[in-house]
């Protein structure tokens, strides 16, 4: 693959050195902060994507976007405009996912997003989808859950953190809103209590719990470093730029969980 790194922070220049090293091409990466110039292994470093798209020779395949929140959406929006096949691991701008499928849409293009693309996470939204519905049976158990971040962590909750509480709540009858806020009061029985916190240089831990009088029961995902991300995101992005050579068209919006689909054949949010 030759792909374009947005975004040349530390998940841009991991996404670069894991990149090479799987024997990808990193073709030019685009950091308004740090361009112009060159990254680590010489690809051309640009300002803003229109730069990128006019300047790279032979073009890219496709573009991993690892930056912040508040500039995600223009991102993809730029790259649709292009053509240019997207994976996004930002998180906190899904607010804008029906405005960026629209322009992914009208351009032809592709777009490919995740709250998490580490292989393990995903592996626990199903773990989390099957423990849920079999407590759910059982109502002596309530639910609750809990996430630790980095302290320069742009969004709280993570995107992760969203996506659990939602798998628990569809399979979990008993419980119907997630609470992310600090709670003055006792949860209501129909409430899910989830809680955020940022410290130090944690890559990122996610807890569920199930407790009764009796016991509690915890499983936890704990991130030892950024790697299972990036090596996610790279998985992503070969899939989705190699879904036409199956006959499948590679336009339109897709996650991560459709890439994991041909492996488990399982969604996130079932329990079978």
């Amino acid at each position: 693959m030759n792909i374009a790194v947005i975004g040349y922070g530390k998940m841009g220049k991991l996404i670069e050195s894991l990149a090479l090293e799987q024997g990808d091409r990193v073709g030019a990466v685009v950091d308004p902060l740090y361009g112009p110039g060159t990254s680590a292994c010489g690809a051309a470093v640009y300002k803003t994507i229109p730069d990128m798209a006019a300047g790279t020779p032979g073009g890219v395949d496709v573009a991993l976007e690892f930056t912040r929140p508040d500039t995600a959406l223009d991102n993809i929006k730029a790259l649709a405009e292009r053509r240019i096949p997207t994976v996004v691991g930002t998180t906190g701008w899904q607010d804008g996912l029906a405005e960026a499928g629209a322009a992914v849409e009208a351009a032809g293009s592709a777009l490919l997003w995740a709250p998490n693309f580490s292989l393990g996470v995903n592996l626990f939204y199903r773990i989390a989808a099957f423990a849920a519905a079999l407590m759910d049976s059982f109502p002596d158990y309530d639910a609750a859950g809990y996430e630790i971040h980095h302290n320069k962590k742009a969004d709280s909750p993570s995107g992760t953190a969203k996506s659990l509480a939602e798998i628990i709540i569809k399979n979990m009858g008993r419980k119907t809103t997630a609470v992310y806020e600090t709670l003055n009061r006792p949860p209501r029985p129909e409430e899910l209590h989830y809680g955020s916190l940022r410290l130090g240089a944690a890559p990122g831990v996610h807890t569920i719990m199930f407790d009764s009088p009796a016991d509690s029961i915890e499983i936890t995902h704990s991130a030892r470093n950024r790697e299972g991300l990036v090596r996610g995101a790279l998985l992503a992005a070969g899939w989705l730029i190699r879904r036409d050579e199956a006959g499948a068209p590679r336009r339109g919006v897709f996650t991560f969980d459709d890439v994991l689909a041909g492996i488990l054949g399982r969604r996130p949010g079932s329990a079978a």
